[in-house]
C-alpha cells in the first residue's frame, strides 16, 4: 500500500492497464488465418470490435484512410481499432477487391486458410476479430484508440505468440477459443508497453495522451486498491496534489470525476464477480469498498439498474447462452454460419 503522503511513480500505470487486461481482455476471439501469392488486394469494412493483423511470412501492405500504405513484414503486428475500414494486399499499388464473407467465415470454423491470389503462396497472414467483456464498462478499456504497430525487430517474441495462435487456429480443439483468448491478451500487454515507451502513438484520445501524471497515478491508486474508502480528500493527497488540482486534471483526462470512475470501476469488479463465482454478495460487497450489503446494493443498482440478486441470473443466463452458441462461428460482421453448411467450392484460392 503506498502511504497516503507520498505519490506513486508514473510507471505505476502500466499496472493498471494490465488489470483492465485481465478484468476486461480478449472474449469471443475469431481469427481468419490468409495464405497469398502473386498480385492480390483486400478490402475489409470496419469491424464492430477490434481488429488485429499478425504477419507470419512474406509482407503485406496495409492501406488506412487518410494515411495510406504501410508495409508489414513477417512478426509484425498491426492494431486496428473498432470500425475502421482497411485494405491489404501484396503491393502497394495494387487493386484491392471485397472481401469474399463466405471463404472468410468457413476459415474462421474450419482453421483452413483462407486463400488470396494464386499459388504459390507467399504471405501468411492472421486476422483477429475479438471484443472485450460486455460486462464491462470502465474507461480504462478504452485505452486504445488510434492504428498501433508493433515491430518485430523491437519486439521478438511476437513471432512466437503469432505462430502459437496460428498453430491454436488450423487445429481447432477444446480450448482453442480461450487458448486465443489469452494470446491476444498477450499481444494486448506488448501494445500496452510499447504505448507507454513510445508516448502514444499520438492521438490525445489514446491512454497516454489522454492521462497526465496526476490522473494516471489516480486511476493507479484507484486500480489497485479499489477496497480502500477513498474519498476526493484522499486521493489527492496519495497523489500529492490538491483536491481541486486533482478534480481538474481527472475531469479532462477522463471525463469524469475521480468518484464517478471509482464507482464504474467498483461495479465493474462487481459484476464479474457476481457473475464467475458464487460468492457470498456480503464478500463482494467488501471487496471493492462497502462495509453494508444495503449500501453496496443501492449503489449497484443505481449503476446496473438491478439488484446484485438479479443481475447474477441474468448475467450467468447471457454467458449460458454465449456458451450454448459457442459453435456458431457468426459475428456481427460475418454473420450465423455452421462449419458443415459451408460450400465445398470456397475451399478453392480466391482470385483477387
Amino acid at each position: 500500500m503506498i502511504p497516503e503522503n507520498s505519490a506513486p511513480p508514473v510507471a505505476g500505470s502500466i499496472s493498471a492497464l494490465n488489470e483492465a487486461i485481465r478484468v476486461a481482455g480478449a472474449r469471443r476471439t475469431l481469427g481468419v488465418r490468409v495464405e497469398a501469392g502473386g498480385t492480390w488486394g483486400v478490402r475489409t469494412p470496419g469491424y464492430p470490435g477490434a481488429t488485429l493483423h499478425a504477419v507470419l511470412a512474406g509482407e503485406v501492405w496495409l492501406d488506412l484512410p487518410g494515411v495510406g500504405a504501410q508495409l508489414l513484414r513477417a512478426g509484425d503486428v498491426m492494431w486496428l481499432p473498432p470500425d475502421l475500414p482497411h485494405g491489404l494486399a501484396g503491393r502497394p499499388d495494387a487493386k484491392h477487391r471485397a472481401c469474399n464473407h463466405t471463404a472468410a467465415r468457413h476459415s474462421v470454423g474450419s482453421g483452413i486458410a483462407m486463400r488470396l491470389g494464386y499459388a504459390p503462396p507467399t504471405t501468411r497472414l492472421l486476422t483477429l476479430h475479438y471484443s472485450h467483456d460486455p460486462e464491462v464498462s470502465s474507461s480504462a478499456i478504452l485505452a486504445l484508440s488510434a492504428p498501433m504497430r508493433l515491430d518485430a525487430q523491437d519486439y521478438p517474441a511476437l513471432s512466437a505468440i503469432n505462430q502459437l495462435l496460428d498453430h491454436e487456429l488450423a487445429q481447432q480443439q477444446t480450448g482453442t477459443t480461450a487458448a486465443a483468448n489469452s494470446l491476444v491478451d498477450l499481444l494486448l500487454v506488448h501494445l500496452m508497453r510499447a504505448l507507454l515507451a513510445t508516448g502514444g502513438p499520438g492521438d490525445p484520445e489514446s491512454w497516454d495522451g489522454r492521462l497526465d501524471p496526476i490522473s494516471r497515478d489516480a486511476v493507479d491508486l484507484i486500480h489497485r486498491a479499489p477496497h480502500k474508502d477513498w474519498t476526493i480528500d484522499s486521493l489527492a493527497a496519495a497523489t500529492g496534489v490538491s483536491r481541486a488540482s486533482l478534480n481538474r486534471h481527472f475531469t479532462a483526462a477522463l471525463g469524469q470525476a475521480p468518484g464517478a470512475y471509482l464507482t464504474t470501476w467498483r461495479m465493474d469488479l462487481a459484476a464479474l464477480r457476481l457473475r464467475d463465482t458464487d460468492e457470498p454478495v456480503l464478500n463482494i460487497a467488501h471487496s471493492v469498498g462497502y462495509i453494508s450489503p444495503n449500501a453496496f446494493s443501492r449503489a449497484f443498482r443505481r449503476h446496473r439498474g438491478q439488484t446484485p440478486s438479479q443481475y447474477r441470473h441474468d448475467s450467468r443466463h447471457r454467458a449460458s447462452t454465449v456458451r450454448d452458441g459457442a459453435e456458431r462461428v457468426g459475428h456481427e460482421d460475418l454473420g450465423d454460419w455452421r462449419q458443415s453448411e459451408a460450400p465445398a467450392g470456397d475451399l478453392a484460392a480466391i482470385g483477387i
